[in-house]
Formats: C-alpha cells, sequence, structure tokens
C-alpha cells in the first residue's frame, strides 16, 4: 500500500508517543509505515460510515446506477451501495480476524454491546478487553486502506469513484474453504 504522508500525518493523533503526530512509524523497504494510532483512525472514520449506513434504514436506501467503461455498449449495473458498504465491513472483518477477535468486535461493534458487558459475558478482564479493541481496530484499519480495487478507507471514494479498471476475480487458490452449514437436527438412518 502507497500510503501518503499528507494522509496520515491528518489521521495521526497529535500526542502520539510513537509517531509524534507525523503517522509514520518507520520504513520498510523504503516504503512509509503508517503509525498505530493513524489507523485505528481509518477504522473508525470506516465505522461511522457504516453506523451511518446502519441507522439510515433499510427502507430509505438509495438505488444508484454506475456506469462500467468496459465493453462497447458501456452498460452499468445497479446496486443499492448503503447495503453493499454494510456487507463488505462485515465480510472483511469476519476473513481479517482470527475468531475470539471477530467474536469481540461482534459484541462490541456490530451489536452495540459496552465494554462491561462485553467483559462479564466474555470473562476477560477490562485491560485485556481493550488492548484486545485497539489490536482489532489497527488490523481492520490496515485491511480496509488496502483492499483493491475498492477500499473501504476512504468511505467517500467506496460511494462516489467509479472504477476506470476493470474487476478482475480473485485467485480461486486463495479462497479458503467454507463448511457447509448444518440446520436442524441431524438425521437418523434407519436400518431396515
Amino acid at each position: 500500500m502507497d500510503w501518503r504522508k499528507t494522509e496520515l500525518s491528518y489521521l495521526a493523533y497529535p500526542s502520539c508517543a510513537q509517531c509524534g503526530g507525523t503517522g509514520e512509524r518507520g520504513a520498510q523497504e523504503g516504503a512509509s509505515l503508517p503509525c498505530r494510532c493513524a489507523l485505528r483512525a481509518m477504522f473508525r472514520a470506516c465505522y461511522s460510515r457504516f453506523r451511518a449506513c446502519v441507522e439510515s434504514g433499510r427502507f430509505r436506501s438509495r438505488v444508484s446506477f454506475e456506469r462500467s467503461p468496459q465493453g462497447r455498449t458501456n452498460r452499468g449495473s445497479w446496486g443499492r451501495k448503503d447495503e453493499e458498504y454494510i456487507a463488505d465491513f462485515e465480510l472483511t472483518a469476519r476473513r481479517a480476524l482470527d475468531p475470539w477477535r471477530y467474536k469481540i468486535f461482534r459484541f462490541h461493534y456490530i451489536l452495540g454491546a459496552d465494554a462491561s458487558l462485553c467483559c462479564r459475558r466474555l470473562g476477560v478482564t477490562r485491560g485485556s478487553f481493550f488492548h484486545t479493541i485497539y489490536r482489532i481496530e489497527e488490523i481492520l484499519g490496515e485491511t480496509f486502506a488496502s483492499m483493491r480495487p475498492f477500499a473501504l478507507y476512504p468511505p467517500r471514494d467506496y460511494f462516489g469513484r467509479r472504477s476506470e479498471e476493470p474487476v478482475r476475480p480473485c485467485d480461486p487458490r486463495d479462497r479458503k474453504p467454507v463448511e457447509p452449514a448444518r440446520r436442524g437436527r441431524p438425521r437418523v438412518l434407519k436400518i431396515a
């Protein structure tokens, strides 16, 4: 990911002990690495847009038409951007986090439980809960900013910009196998 220095300095906390408000915490292979405070700010921007989409109500969502630059006819597609953003936010979090962190993410961010309820329900101390929350925000902030071709951060680009490059399918070898969901009671085979 090509991190822009001006954007990182805008996102960084001025009183951050690691970066001093610059948003950079060093360099790796010639590229600057974003500070953890900037990554958390990226996540919080995406989360505030997620909350706005959820609170707007599903019956008030708009259908939008996006033109596609591919092909002779210059066709496009219809979509509901609010619902697509909500789904992308949740599914990306599920893929990026391990099961324990996703459970905390789901209770705290999706279901809206406060810290004391989450600590009591999950059986963790308050300090370890907040350390886990900060780590979740860092992981997801970096993930949301580095997604291609449609990154969730910044949200204004997700909702406003059209893609000029063709969308390519992902490599099937990179997909994780998904177990089929079991529903209902198990069947009992009777042998006659």
